[in-house]
């Protein structure tokens, strides 16, 4: 009798210890703060997230510039993609489908009969591991991995993702993200989702700030947000940003995605060599005096004004109406994969996919 004692102990302790590498094993969820100085970015490993970019106006005053929620339980409940790293492929893709090497694909369809940013569950949907971390110094940087496996959303391959966000200069952030089709064909368009009010996520609308976009061309779409194949000039249009513009000028002269809702869901095929890193776009918030120039390598952005916004509850209480932000989201062209005519987001066993941007504040 008296080994029955002897082997419960045995496997309490096997259990405890079983207890103990599933807890090692589990993905936590933080929140990283990179800070130089009075600039800081806090950024969430739940979907690669920007949770706050803080940084002073012309006045030295401080506020937080960009949309999000007070807890992470806001980013996983949300619907908005504040913040977030989206993907595998970003923006959408028409019917939920393509066709790569002779066979179709079927993805889920998230946006009507769309598929809408890799998916219900894409990249920013899910816990990202911490790879490396520094949160001071001349360099403050965090570097975030996520494996995509072969099947995921109806994706092909697996795929090896990494992020790097890096306060790389006075009032820069740099963002570098890079993926590797590990064994099948896959097309990859990555985003960075930010939501950005210049004046104070919260202050008010957007439609006072200035934009000037580098792109002499845009992606005209259908009803459902589908670009037609066709690229088009801007010129003599309301899409025309080569000038600075008021972003709310011409906002309801553009068919915002839904009847009755105008504003700004468009991409643009930016000036010069992609693979390169280029201006992109200016925005000057002429109350606070600070502006953001973004730099980049995509050959297209996304400029979305905050169409559907419609009074989400966000940080400290504070209410995100319609136009209370804008994005400007570097990516490849939308429904790529069935466009020939349009720049390829394939990327083959081995191949490195690569997409660099830089914020640059001033005030």
């Amino acid at each position: 009798m008296a080994r029955v004692p002897l082997l419960l102990a045995l496997l309490c302790a096997c259990l405890a210890a079983l207890g103990r590498a599933n807890a090692a094993g589990r993905k936590t969820v933080g929140v990283y703060e990179l800070r130089k100085g009075d600039f800081s970015v806090k950024v969430t490993n739940w979907g690669a997230t920007i949770t706050s970019v803080v940084l002073p106006d012309s006045k030295g005053n401080l506020a937080d510039v960009v949309l999000g929620y007070d807890t992470i339980a806001g980013y996983v409940n949300g619907s908005s993609y504040f913040g977030a790293l989206v993907g595998r492929v970003a923006n959408r893709v028409a019917k939920a489908r393509f066709v790569l090497d002779g066979k179709v694909y079927h993805l889920y369809a998230n946006d009507g009969k769309n598929a809408l940013h890799g998916g219900h569950r894409g990249f920013s949907k899910d816990i990202w591991t911490v790879k490396e971390y520094v949160g001071g110094g001349d360099s403050p940087y965090i570097t975030l991995y996520y494996h995509s496996s072969d099947g995921e959303q109806g994706f092909p391959g697996d795929l090896d993702v990494y992020v790097t966000y890096q306060l790389s200069s006075s009032y820069e952030l740099s963002v570098h993200m890079n993926a590797t089709a590990l064994n099948k064909a896959t097309p990859v368009n990555l985003a960075q989702h930010t939501y950005w009010n210049l004046g104070g996520a919260g202050s008010g609308d957007i439609l006072g700030n200035t934009v000037q976009l580098f792109a002499s061309r845009y992606t005209p779409v259908d009803g459902t947000l589908i670009p037609t194949g066709a690229v088009a000039p801007v010129d003599g249009t309301p899409y025309d940003f080569r000038s600075p513009m008021p972003v709310g000028a011409r906002v309801r002269q553009v068919y915002g995605g839904k009847s009755g809702i105008y504003g700004y869901d468009t991409n643009y095929a930016v000036d010069g060599e992609a693979g390169s890193l280029r201006k992109v776009a200016v925005v000057r918030d002429g109350a606070s005096g600070r502006a953001m120039e973004l730099w980049a390598n995509q050959p297209g952005v996304q400029f979305y004004t905050g169409n559907f916004l419609d009074g989400a509850a966000g940080k400290g209480g504070k209410v995100y109406g319609q136009y209370g932000a804008l994005c400007l989201e570097t990516q490849g062209f939308p429904d790529a994969v069935n466009h020939p005519n349009f720049p390829s987001q394939i990327v083959r066993p081995g191949q490195v996919y690569r997409h660099d941007m830089v914020f640059k504040f001033s005030f």
